[in-house]
């Protein structure tokens, strides 16, 4: 443990040095990986000799809810995997999705993975990873069930908060660290939905067409990168299809990209469900079929499989080969062979564990207002709080139809306040709304014109006298309002942007008794705020944000934190700005094209010239920041070269902070389409009051590169880019110009 203990650390402080330290180790973990394949052939060849034909397709489905089969007799464990987008997921029962009722299986609640990306820092996306993988370890796991990567293309995705982002440069920038992190304890990322599972309507048999620049330029570059620069040993097939084949069989996207191009040597695991034959899959590129409750012996890759072998319909040389890289992933994470005696042992639920969530919870909250400074908490005088809002004490570790987390501590917002603040103020709760939903209208999962939760936006009378008197009575009132992991879930989306059990409502009558109110939302994905926005002063957004989430929001209140987070998509003033749906795509019937291209997000909205409510990348903070002198090492860079950017980022405020630089891309005389500008450089950056720190962003000019359909290759264009540094992605500060010969 010792050795490992001085890699992680050593990892940490690359980061720390900026994302290019990060890519070297990744390339250093990629060759190591290489070598263990090597190293293993011929003892993976000799068990695959020794093995039935049965034993080997017993590896290639699964033989419970969350493993495949193992060969006892050879030495060979089942596959054991687990679900963990907010950490690993209890323990269910084998052969269905109850809870097996285990009393040890109590994990740490880690921020979805929305909350990761607003922190638009790369060391808490190795944290996550690393922490996340300790406690996969404690419970004997092989394969984590995650990160998804898919690109925020419709606000009102029910897998928003999970899948963190709608600009394919961050997307891949938090993926890749947060993968070696993970896969540094012995475990193995299985990176999903692979690709284009962008929406839940209709998610089982859609069937997506997306030209190829964008396919290659937005959605695919978070993958790309998870296998070429963090060797991530798995990847999940999404669902749905892709020009006119499911995603588990489908040759150009599993073989030809994936295996022939990018070089993947891991394996491919479905979706659970998500496979539709036998033959084809395999030939097509699925290594592992996952399902859900019937006979195992009855999935596509199982009593099918070994007929269809037994009729010639498929080699047994073809099944080797999947099985050859089952053995080879378990092998390169120590589950098998000499090196198993070393393998991470791991920890769970520890403070340790408890504390990186909080460092994680309290950069991701984004201050979007703060009109009068009334925040941070100015507590001179105030005798009374009045908290209101369901949302307060509202627990999200479980909830909805997507993997959850038993933990023993959710701190809530309520909570996270009454640890804080001091025994001299009285708090004064009050629910304010129900979280209420019409039974009878519920439809089925994964079809919104039936389904999106359907919400009762009405107030009981009873809670809002309550909330009212509770108001009055208080120095100033804090409501926490938003949504949920019920209402935002997967396997549906929801219907508008509308914020429900009539919130608004709530929030307006309890500030006409109390101007004096602060409005907190919690929540993962963009909702309607203009009239909040117009209405409120301050207004905080949060997520669903782990174990230490009330702890961390308390601190940001009170000003021990001061808030860094920035918004990972564009918040719209209403849905019909936003690119999916001012084309009218979304969400399709049986066929959805992604009419908007390669404008995806702050790309369209730019471009289009429309306003946002609030920009990609926007967040407040308690001080304020200055950008001045910003240079580049040359003027002129070949297209193999690394552009250097430099700029000072002064404090000009009376408080330290973290400021997020930004830099952003823009060709105006291209030849070819293009969107108004695209992230291609961030930086973090903590500063102390009053003072300066020089940032420099390494932009490696293969990042301008286009791709050329015509030619299937990357492609840099000549000429002159101006490069854009700035606090969002409306908020640019400086510009400077280079030339790519």
């Amino acid at each position: 443990m010792k050795n490992k203990i001085i890699t992680l650390s050593l990892f940490s402080m690359l980061l720390f040095t900026g994302y290019q330290a990060n890519s070297q180790t990744a390339k250093s973990t990629k060759t190591a990986a290489k070598s263990l394949t090597s190293k293993y052939d011929a003892e993976i060849d000799k068990l695959i000799a020794q093995m039935t034909l049965e034993e080997k397709i017993g590896m290639l489905h699964g033989n419970s809810m969350f493993s495949t089969g193992g060969v006892k007799r050879l030495g060979i464990p089942e596959l054991k995997m687990a679900d963990g987008p907010l950490g690993v997921r209890e323990e269910i029962n084998r052969d269905n999705w109850g809870a097996a009722g285990w009393t040890n299986d109590f994990a740490t609640y880690y921020p979805a993975s929305g909350a990761l990306a607003a922190t638009w820092n790369t060391t808490m996306a190795y944290t996550f990873g690393n922490s996340v993988g300790q406690e996969m370890r404690a419970r004997d796991k092989d394969m984590l069930l995650s990160p998804a990567i898919n690109i925020v293309r419709t606000p009102l995705g029910g897998r928003t908060y999970e899948y963190s982002t709608e600009d394919p440069f961050l997307n891949k920038k938090m993926a890749v660290p947060l993968i070696v992190g993970l896969q540094d304890n012995d475990v193995m990322a299985c990176v999903k939905h692979f690709a284009a599972n962008n929406q839940e309507t209709n998610r089982d048999f859609v069937d997506v067409q997306i030209d190829e620049r964008t396919l290659r330029e937005i959605y695919l570059p978070a993958f790309e990168a998870a296998v070429k620069e963090a060797n991530a040993y798995s990847i999940m097939g999404a669902y749905n299809k892709f020009r006119g084949d499911y995603l588990c069989e489908n040759d150009y996207m599993l073989n030809t990209i994936l295996r022939d191009e990018w070089g993947f040597k891991g394996v491919v695991v479905s979706d659970w469900a998500a496979v539709h034959s036998t033959v084809k899959t395999l030939k097509n590129g699925l290594d592992i079929e996952m399902g859900t409750p019937k006979a195992f012996n009855e999935f596509f890759l199982a009593d099918k499989l070994i007929a269809a072998a037994k009729a010639g319909e498929i080699s047994e040389a073809e099944i080797d080969k999947h099985v050859k890289r089952i053995l080879n992933v378990l092998f390169q994470v120590k589950a098998m062979g000499t090196e198993q005696k070393n393998r991470v042992k791991g920890s769970i639920a520890t403070e340790a564990h408890y504390q990186d969530a909080y460092k994680i919870a309290s950069e991701a909250v984004v201050l979007l207002k703060n009109d009068k400074n009334v925040l941070p908490l100015k507590l001179d005088g105030i005798k009374s709080i009045a908290v209101i809002g369901n949302n307060a004490t509202k627990k999200n570790a479980l909830g909805g139809f997507g993997a959850g987390v038993k933990t023993k501590r959710e701190i809530t917002p309520l909570e996270g306040l009454k640890n804080r603040l001091p025994a001299s103020i009285k708090i004064n709760y009050a629910e304010g709304y129900l979280e209420r939903y019409d039974k009878r209208n519920a439809g089925n999962l994964g079809n919104i014109t039936a389904n999106g939760p359907v919400t009762i936006d009405q107030l009981d009378p009873a809670k809002l006298q309550e909330a009212i008197e509770a108001a009055k009575k208080s120095d100033m009132a804090i409501v926490f309002a938003g949504s949920n992991r019920d209402y935002e879930t997967e396997a549906s989306d929801r219907r508008n942007l509308k914020l429900p059990f009539a919130q608004e409502e709530l929030i307006d009558k309890v500030r006409a008794v109390n101007p004096n109110t602060i409005v907190v939302i919690i929540a993962g994905a963009p909702f309607d705020l203009v009239d909040l926005n117009q209405k409120s002063p301050t207004l905080v957004w949060s997520w669903f944000n782990g174990s230490e989430g009330g702890n961390a929001l308390a601190d940001v209140l009170l000003g021990k934190i001061n808030p860094s987070g920035k918004l990972p998509w564009t918040m719209p003033k209403k849905i019909e700005d936003s690119p999916a749906h001012a084309t009218n795509s979304f969400p399709g019937d049986k066929t959805v094209t992604y009419a908007e291209g390669i404008l995806v997000g702050y790309r369209w909205f730019d471009t289009k010239k429309i306003e946002p409510l609030y920009p990609f990348g926007f967040g407040l903070s308690y001080t304020t920041f200055a950008f001045d002198n910003a240079k580049t090492d040359k003027k002129s860079y070949a297209d193999n070269e690394t552009i250097a950017v430099s700029i000072t980022v002064k404090n000009t405020g009376t408080v330290d902070g973290q400021e997020v630089v930004q830099l952003y891309s823009s060709k105006l005389d291209s030849k070819i389409s293009r969107a108004a500008q695209e992230l291609k450089g961030f930086q973090k950056v903590l500063v102390k009051a009053g003072k300066s720190e020089t940032v420099t962003i390494q932009v490696p000019v293969k990042e301008l590169a286009y791709y050329n359909v015509e030619t299937k290759k990357w492609t840099v264009e000549p000429g002159n880019y101006t490069l854009k540094l700035g606090s969002s992605s409306r908020d640019i500060k400086k510009e400077v110009v280079v030339t790519i010969k």
